[in-house]
């Protein structure tokens, strides 16, 4: 259940008596810079993957065990 208008006021309130005016814009700062860490990880990840699922076009084909005897 997502919080209300009411709800986001007290949190909003609540953050700024935890941590301060002055310390709020730094908070962000090091939240946006691990969103920004994370999504550059995930899409890394995913481009690894989508690299191994790619056929890999300079191998020869295998060879079937009737030409190799």
């Amino acid at each position: 259940m997502m919080p209300g208008g009411t709800e986001w006021i007290i949190i909003l309130l609540a953050v700024v008596l935890l941590f301060g005016g002055k310390k709020i814009p730094e908070l962000m700062k090091g939240i946006g810079k691990g969103i920004r860490d994370f999504t550059d990880a995930k899409n890394s990840l995913n481009d690894e993957i989508e690299e191994g699922m790619k056929p890999n076009s300079s191998k020869q084909p295998a060879t079937s065990v009737k030409e190799q005897v």
